[in-house]
């Protein structure tokens, strides 16, 4: 045991010197533009809570409700005997909501992505997926036996090349494979040019809309309806960890027979406990006001292109778009250092924010994630901007 155990320290040093290490910071507070640490009180731009809802009283109370009637956890997986009420209407509720027929919960988002593609692709099918897509629809495409193909991110000519590699291998299905949103860039997919290849090439196509969800389109219903192909993507996977309440909890939502057979056979659906009823009340909740929140939505909207504003005055460098995902970029050699000395200075004045290199990002393509959210206050806004300047001037002196 000695020996794996300093195996195991090398592989941390390794990690550390390679400026990797992922330290957590532990939070004092409940999740908020405003959090508190031992080290005091910051401004928190980087947490996926785009609606500002992860605290809000409503679902709290809804949560509390439910941890009252149905109590603290099913002690079961769904078809043993860990499926309440509150389970099917969850399901049903994210179904009407994103558009589609059925939706069946998962633990975590990461779990629907890892159950749905060895359920739905055999080893005469084949999933091309964009380079770009997150770590579970990675982990779920390799856990099936299905051909694999990958095209460049947003590339429709390399998107088309390996649809055509893919029929002339004479595969069944073909399943086209794509975030909604880019978490690291905060761009959206070509969904309309997607959905043309897919009905040339007679493909299905899925879209994690993780980072989309309670956010655009209408009502907040993700992507598809943002670029009006709601009726041209056959499968959702999503989140609840995110603007809708911030919690956990995932979803698979496509046809109702899709639902059933994953019900059957998704492993991580099958042998885990069923999502805890409190976190079930309290997304009934959040959903309802996700869907009645264009107001929240114009707020997230208007503070994303505040901050795009004043960072681009004050000569930082940012990745186009609208999203309330904002890349602050440091390309170059140096980049990688720069970023990670500027967010600790940030840090430092009271601005919660994470530096990403390679491998996370495309190497010379460093950056600092920020992320917008409807609980930030355009003062906020101003005195984070503040921050940048000041900790840019002091990481260069």
């Amino acid at each position: 045991m000695f020996s794996i155990r300093e195996e195991l320290a090398n592989t941390l040093d390794e990690i550390r010197a390679g400026g990797l290490f992922k330290n957590e910071r532990e939070i004092l507070s409940p999740q908020s533009a405003h959090i508190r640490t031992a080290d005091g009180e910051l401004l928190n731009f980087c947490a996926n809570n785009y609606l500002g809802l992860a605290n809000n009283p409503e679902i709290i109370a809804a949560a509390h409700a439910g941890l009252d009637n149905y109590g603290y956890g099913t002690a079961s997986v769904r078809f043993i005997c860990g499926t309440q009420d509150i389970h099917r209407q969850l399901e049903r509720k994210i179904a009407d909501y994103v558009g589609m027929e059925d939706a069946i919960l998962f633990p975590s988002a990461f779990d629907a992505n890892g159950g749905i593609f060895e359920v739905l692709l055999s080893k005469d099918d084949a999933v091309i997926s964009d380079e770009l897509n997150h770590a579970s629809i990675i982990d779920g495409v390799r856990l099936s036996k299905a051909q694999r193909f990958r095209y460049k991110n947003s590339d429709m000519d390399q998107l088309r090349q390996q649809l055509v590699a893919a029929r002339a291998q004479g595969v069944g299905r073909i399943l086209i494979v794509t975030d909604g949103v880019f978490s690291m860039d905060g761009y959206y997919a070509k969904l309309p040019e997607i959905c043309d290849l897919a009905e040339e090439f007679d493909a299905m196509v899925m879209v994690d809309d993780s980072h989309a969800t309670g956010i655009v389109g209408e009502h907040g219903s993700g992507t598809p309806s943002q670029f009006g192909v709601a009726d041209r993507v056959d499968i959702l996977s999503g989140t609840l960890g995110k603007a809708l309440g911030g919690a956990s909890g995932g979803y698979i939502a496509g046809p109702s027979e899709l639902i059933a057979l994953l019900k059957q056979r998704a492993r991580p659906y099958l042998f885990s406990n069923a999502v805890a009823p409190s976190l079930v009340a309290g997304s009934l909740k959040a959903l309802d006001i996700a869907r009645a929140g264009d107001d929240l939505r114009e707020k997230v909207a208007d503070n994303a292109q505040l901050f795009r504003s004043l960072m681009s005055e004050a000569g930082f460098e940012l990745l186009p778009g609208s999203h309330a995902i904002i890349a602050v970029m440091f390309p170059g050699e140096d980049g990688a250092r720069l970023a990670s000395d500027i967010a600790a200075r940030l840090n430092e004045l009271g601005v919660y924010v994470t530096a990403f290199s390679y491998p996370v990002v495309p190497l010379g393509k460093a950056r600092i994630r920020v992320q917008l959210s409807a609980a930030h206050s355009h003062q906020d806004i101003r005195e984070a901007v503040g921050a940048f300047i000041q900790a840019r001037s002091d990481v260069l002196e």
